[in-house]
């Protein structure tokens, strides 16, 4: 496995990996937990959100950064990370793998690589989130195998 910086050229592939990551998130399991309203207030756009998004997560020199892993030359998976050098502290915003390379240890590495990136950037924090449900469990494991300490956090919704 390779993981090397984002290119132009990869960001068709990660659109369409992050849109195959959260779309059961998003249509298994947010949707029918908070019903239509408010599913469509909150992320009814989910698809055009992230095609908007994904493209914007690369910006080196405004300190946010992806890297992607390669598998036999396919993108596998990637690590979004920014840094704010004043604060000293770097947050992971996403961590994306291919259904076919889950399990294997890729998530792990697009971490750590993460993480040793935001320290030479000098960040002394990181800040990395995810949901509390059954989706999410995985990413919850992951994050606690790696140290992180969870902060117990409830967002409430209501249609009004």
């Amino acid at each position: 496995m390779l993981i090397r910086p984002c290119t132009t050229e990869d960001l068709a592939r990660l659109v369409e990996l992050t849109v195959e990551t959260f779309g059961p998130f998003y249509e298994e399991s947010f949707r029918p937990l908070v019903g239509e309203v408010v599913f469509a207030n909150q992320h009814g756009r989910w698809r055009e959100d992230y095609r908007a998004e994904v493209p914007r997560l690369h910006d080196p020199g405004s300190h946010r950064h992806v890297a992607v892993a390669e598998l036999d030359g396919v993108i596998g998976g990637y690590v979004a990370w920014s840094v704010d050098p004043a604060k000293r502290n770097g947050t992971i915003s996403h961590v994306a793998v291919a259904a076919a390379h889950r399990r294997g240890g890729v998530a792990t590495l697009l971490c750590e690589h993460a993480f040793a990136a935001m320290k030479a950037q000098g960040a002394e924090v990181v800040e990395i989130g995810t949901g509390g449900d059954p989706f999410h469990a995985p990413a919850r494991a992951l994050y606690e195998r790696l140290g992180c300490t969870a902060l117990p956090l409830t967002v409430y919704y209501r249609e009004l």
